[in-house]
């Protein structure tokens, strides 16, 4: 069993110079990057669309990619768009943080500009165009008329808009459509846009052995395409208002739970239909990544369910989900597949036997091991192969930030003494280090690890909102240092990438 590593960036940190980041030459610089320091993989958060709260956890689409990582440069370089088109426009006051708003306001104008020069070229009449929309069938069409009538109607959720449109009827909004064509060929035409360009820097990935783990969150929005044309999948009332949402329970987070408020899945109806929603969400998934992390793992085996409109997520339940049967259902569909559980939260005997069945390799989180006395199960000597380690995630304070804001004195000596931390070593480098170490098969570094940020760099604070998701890299982050830092830990505990074969490094030991 070969011991790798890789890092967690999202896509918008990257630098660019239009406010978020794209898939474009800072990515292609990147894969650069961790292919020099001998890197396996590079992990991401959700593609999908954003909606309020700019979170990628909360999509108008279970499969509809997000517009605001499509590259200008890349445009340009298609000819859809000349470089005198992005010239005197302010994309961002801060090149360090994704002005969402602004970037909404900005972009738009200038991705019309491109589908129009797009269709004046005729490029929508070509077969590759023909061959994307027909590939994608099955969610891009409800996608498309999605958002027409959405953008039709002040971008309202579809539960605001007039009482004609909330109920998915095929014929009226086919007429919409073509009474609005510009905004339904809009959505078209970015959707291939995104993916054309995703493909290209995925296959870039490959081509310098890096693999790219993915993220699947487990629950759609409330505003969102599949609750309205699909409101049998959820548990809904006459109405197709949520009975039940989705949330957690009082934790280390929140001492009132996490309120996410997404619809709650009517398994015993998906279980009906042989779960084939899933099937096809997980089978564009692994079209689009070559690892796949499911979110909130622990909610297939049972959820924590909160009556629609309670103040808080303290009044919710557990409820049954459906266990090992979808998982049996993806495999007889798809066979093997490369999944990385996040088994966080409140754990189990019956989640660990739900995992451990599937045989996907968890997640180790170090932040958590540091209580300041006991012997905890989250400490590297407990760790096995089958896992995955990290020092946090992106709902996790920075190592640095951590370390230096929440943890206790207490806190700060056991991580010293445990990780025989260094005179004028970083804290976030010493807890890299742990993770490097143990026995996990991979070890997975934060970029704000790296790069000893504090919280500032903070990806994502639970239970709050509008301030999240916003953190990019600096254009000159990558120094000689950071390089020389993360190849001295991948050499130094065996990490290095043996350029393995694609979709063969993550042991599954399930039947």
């Amino acid at each position: 069993m070969e011991r790798t590593s890789g890092v967690l960036l999202h896509i918008t940190s990257l630098a660019s110079p239009y406010g978020i980041g794209s898939f474009g030459r800072a990515a292609y610089e990147f894969v650069d990057f961790l292919s020099a320091c001998k890197q396996s993989y590079w992990q991401i958060l959700p593609l999908t669309t954003t909606s309020y709260g700019d979170s990628p956890y909360q999509s108008f689409s279970a499969f509809a990619g997000n517009t605001h990582l499509i590259d200008f440069d890349r445009l340009v370089e298609a000819g859809y768009l000349k470089a005198s088109d992005l010239e005197d426009l302010s994309f961002a006051e801060n090149p360090e943080v994704v002005d969402y708003g602004r970037i909404f306001k900005v972009r738009r104008p200038l991705l019309e500009k491109a589908v129009a020069s797009f269709q004046k070229a005729k490029k929508d009449k070509s077969r590759d165009f023909k061959d994307f929309v027909q590939a994608n069938q099955d969610w891009l069409e409800a996608f498309c008329q999605y958002m027409t009538v959405k953008d039709s109607f002040d971008l309202k959720a579809w539960y605001d808009w007039p009482e004609a449109y909330r109920t998915y009827q095929v014929d009226q909004v086919k007429a919409l459509c073509r009474d609005h064509a510009d905004r339904y060929n809009y959505h078209l035409i970015t959707q291939y846009f995104f993916f054309k360009q995703w493909e290209a820097l995925k296959a870039y990935a490959n081509q310098k052995h890096i693999q790219i783990i993915g993220d699947m969150p487990i629950y759609v929005a409330r505003d969102s395409v599949e609750m309205w044309t699909q409101p049998a999948m959820f548990k809904t009332d006459a109405n197709k208002d949520p009975l039940t949402v989705a949330g957690t329970p009082p934790d280390n987070f929140s001492d009132t739970g996490q309120y996410w408020g997404n619809p709650i899945y009517d398994w015993d109806y998906m279980a009906d239909q042989g779960y084939q929603w899933w099937i096809q969400r997980m089978a564009k998934s692994f079209e689009m990544y070559d690892i796949v992390r499911i979110d909130h793992f622990r909610g297939f085996e049972s959820f924590w369910e909160v009556p629609y409109g309670s103040e808080t997520a303290a009044s919710g339940h557990w409820t049954k989900g459906p266990g090992l049967k979808l998982f049996k259902a993806l495999k007889d569909a798809l066979g093997d597949l490369a999944i990385i559980a996040e088994d966080l939260g409140f754990m189990t005997d019956e989640v660990i036997e739900m995992r451990e069945a599937t045989g996907y390799p968890g997640m180790k989180i170090l932040q958590f091991a540091f209580n300041g006395k006991t012997d905890s199960l989250d400490l590297p000597h407990h760790y096995y192969a089958n896992t995955i380690a990290y020092v946090g995630t992106h709902d996790n304070e920075t190592a640095r930030g951590w370390y230096e804001e929440s943890a206790n004195q207490a806190q700060r000596d056991q991580v010293d003494a445990y990780l025989n931390r260094r005179k004028g070593e970083a804290a976030s480098h010493a807890l890299n280090r742990g993770i490097a170490a143990s026995s996990s098969q991979i070890a997975i570094y934060t970029m704000q690890d790296l790069l000893n940020l504090g919280n500032r760099a903070r990806m994502n604070t639970p239970s709050t909102i509008g301030c999240n998701w916003q953190w990019r890299m600096a254009e000159d982050a990558l120094t000689a240092d950071v390089y020389e830092q993360l190849t001295d830990l991948t050499e130094t505990y065996f990490r290095a990438n043996p350029k393995f074969k694609l979709g063969t490094s993550i042991t599954n030991k399930g039947d």
